[in-house]
This record gives structure tokens, sequence and C-alpha cells, in this order.
């Protein structure tokens, strides 16, 4: 597949995903969902879904799941709404892992606010 019809095709179906997600499902187990990156296949058979999941690990995980399991509804709304020859095979997994995800929101907010870790180990070494 040409790199530029792909990286097309790639933000197309991000951009439908995340509303379909956010907007279509009807599972209380989804909550905000980004839908930050898609990545294709060469041959553009499978479709690599990175999600950004909100909450604590557990409603990430189930979020997931959730996601998971809605896979087929998905595919079956993207083909209505993107015209491709053949809909890729979706897969999703979190942008990061729920763990992190916790620790880099607090990574951010420590270095919006321009402070490091922690002020004694700096003097220190």
């Amino acid at each position: 597949m040409d790199p530029r019809r792909s990286g097309r095709l790639a933000e197309t179906l991000r951009v439908e995903l995340e509303e379909l997600i956010n907007y279509e499902l009807n599972d209380p187990r989804i909550s905000s969902v980004a839908v930050t990156e898609v990545l294709l296949s060469p041959d553009g058979k499978k479709a690599h879904v990175r999600v950004a999941i909100g909450g604590s690990p557990e409603r990430q995980k189930e979020c997931l799941e959730a996601i998971e399991k809605a896979k087929g509804y998905l595919r079956v709304l993207l083909a209505d709404r993107v015209d491709v020859f053949r809909m890729p095979d979706l897969r999703f997994d979190a942008d990061l892992p729920p763990d992190l995800r916790v620790k880099a929101s607090d990574l951010l907010k420590r270095i919006r606010k321009g402070r490091p870790r922690d002020a004694g180990a700096a003097d220190a070494g």
C-alpha cells in the first residue's frame, strides 16, 4: 500500500473510531476514550489501534475489554463510514500501561510546575 494512502487511511480510521467509541457504544464500562494512533500493516489487512483511557487501572482494563468485545460492531460501522475495499481487522491496545499512565500524569504535572522530583536529592548529587 502506498505510504501516503496508508497515512490518510490511518488518520481517517483514528478520527472515526474515536467518534464511534465515544458516541455510538452504549456499554457502561466504556468511559472517555481517546484514540491516539492507528498503525496499519503494510498490506492493509490489520490495524493496531492505540487508545488512551483515563481512570484507575481496573477501570482502564474493563474499558479496554469492552472495546475489544465490540470490535466486530465497530468494524461494521466503520465499513459504512469509510469507503475502502477491505476493512482491516482491528486490534485494540492501551497506549500506556495503566500503572504507567498514573505516573505519567504526575510527571507531566511536575514538569508544568517546573519542580524536580526531590530537591534534597538534587543537592546531594
